[in-house]
């Protein structure tokens, strides 16, 4: 059975299943519209449910395929096929994917198998496992850009990975850290 969204600008919105796709999946972020809860997910997350057969998109009354769908994103978001590529792969290894945007990153990673909605206090929530940095094998990296991705995620007391994605669309991803001597 696939759920119906609908574009909106740079996400997409789901008003029915909600919980089918959030709640058992970990997929999107509920915010209130006009006091009616909506699924809000990200291009990646859409396009990774849309693959999968469980999201159908629609653009008004016209369902979109898939092919149409990726190029549109492509079209609102310039870091889309890498930021697609790497989402996709760590989600097929089980991972639980969120927005790593309030962190300056494209992703947050968590742990197979935990709850990122985990309820209670800060220590009981569950943690970050690394946050992530899609770029193409072509990217130049600044030494003051790493410097501040590691120092952010050493302050979140997680891990920073950069997902480089070759021409092949494989993913390498490399740990960067900081040594004290």
């Amino acid at each position: 059975m696939s759920i119906t969204g609908t574009l909106a600008q740079n996400k997409v919105r789901v008003t029915k299943e909600i919980d089918q796709i959030h709640s058992e999946k970990y997929y999107g972020k509920i915010i209130s519209d006009s006091g009616k809860d909506v699924l809000e997910l990200s291009l990646t997350e859409t396009m990774h449910l849309v693959n999968k057969g469980e999201l159908t998109l629609k653009d008004g009354r016209k369902k979109l395929n898939n092919e149409v769908v990726y190029e549109r994103f492509c079209e609102i978001d310039a870091e889309f096929p890498q930021k697609y590529t790497v989402y996709a792969d760590l989600r097929e290894r089980g991972y639980i994917v969120k927005s790593g945007f309030k962190f300056g990153t494209h992703f947050r990673v968590y742990s197979r198998g935990v709850n990122p909605y985990k309820e209670g206090q800060k220590e009981q929530k569950e943690h970050t496992k690394w946050v992530v940095h899609a770029v193409p094998e072509n990217y130049t990296l600044s030494y003051q850009e790493m410097s501040r991705s590691v120092r952010l995620a050493q302050n979140i007391r997680t891990k920073m990975l950069w997902a480089v994605v070759d021409s092949e669309n494989e993913v390498t991803y490399y740990e960067i850290y900081r040594l004290r001597p």
